[in-house]
């Protein structure tokens, strides 16, 4: 174990960065191995990386192929990166050869893409990102002396905190469009929710800016939203690459929390 951590740590290549160990077994109680905690044993590591930030998991283990192959696949299905010190049978994913500072690895993860790939998209973010903040400062212009007529008392703008890339939290914008009260409100309505899981969606909500007592689609919320001009702001998480131009919606907290394993691999 500490060869491999002093191979990752002490190579040339700087971006990887170790934050927790899961040991085979901890029968001692050891806390830590060159300055890192020890976070698990391996059979338990899966909510650890489930509540923290982590993108790759290396593993160095000399399990049973079947133990093994079963921790391997769980991690892949969370979306979790997994590199190997040694050769496995495992036919899910995408598996290449690599290395961490001289450390040889097999790669196997669900989502696999080139560096080019990643670099492109990226510079589609950012152009689409900077076009999409100067539409939004000329729709503020309108937009919000529009809000603050329809309701007074709230904010210009919504923030709302959201999960994105393996874990990574972050606070999504966009124009008001729903009462300041509206979150609060949610619990009553969720048994008119016609979405089936964790989304929430009514034909007809009263919590839109606007909106008569039965919820009719009307004023300023409902055309905000009917017409996305309530997502513009988004372009701003876009810009910081906080979130993707192409990609799927970052869940709420509340939504992330009742995910599943499987559910995971999304992010």
């Amino acid at each position: 174990m500490e060869k491999v951590i002093s191979e990752v740590n002490d190579g040339p290549d700087k971006s990887f960065e170790i934050v927790g160990i899961a040991l085979n077994t901890n029968e001692e109680g050891i806390k830590e191995c060159q300055g890192i905690p020890v976070v698990s044993e391996v059979t338990d590591m899966y909510d650890y990386v489930c509540k923290n930030v982590v993108d790759e998991v290396l593993l160095n283990l000399n399990y049973p192929s079947d133990k093994f192959d079963q921790i391997v696949e769980t991690l892949v299905n969370i979306g979790i990166t997994v590199d190997i010190k040694l050769n496995i049978k495992f036919n899910g994913g995408t598996q290449e050869f690599g290395h961490i500072n001289g450390t040889k690895i097999i790669r196997t993860s669900a989502n696999t893409v080139t560096i080019t790939e990643m670099a492109l998209k990226r510079a589609m973010d950012i152009c689409a990102g900077i076009v999409g903040c100067l539409v939004t400062g000329i729709l503020f212009i309108f937009v919000a002396p529009a809000i603050k007529i329809a309701d007074p008392k709230g904010p210009v703008f919504f923030g709302q905190k959201r999960v994105g890339r393996n874990g990574r939290t972050f606070t999504i914008y966009k124009f008001r469009s729903m009462y300041v009260d509206a979150e609060e409100r949610k619990k009553e309505l969720m048994a008119k929710n016609k979405m089936e899981g964790l989304m929430f969606k009514m034909d007809a909500d009263p919590r839109i800016i606007g909106s008569g007592p039965d919820g009719t689609r009307k004023g300023l919320g409902y055309y905000l939203r009917h017409l996305s001009i309530d997502e513009f702001p988004n372009f701003w998480s876009i810009l910081k690459g906080d979130m993707s131009l192409v990609g799927t919606r970052p869940p709420t907290m509340d939504e992330y929390n009742q995910y599943e394993l499987h559910h995971k691999s999304r992010l």
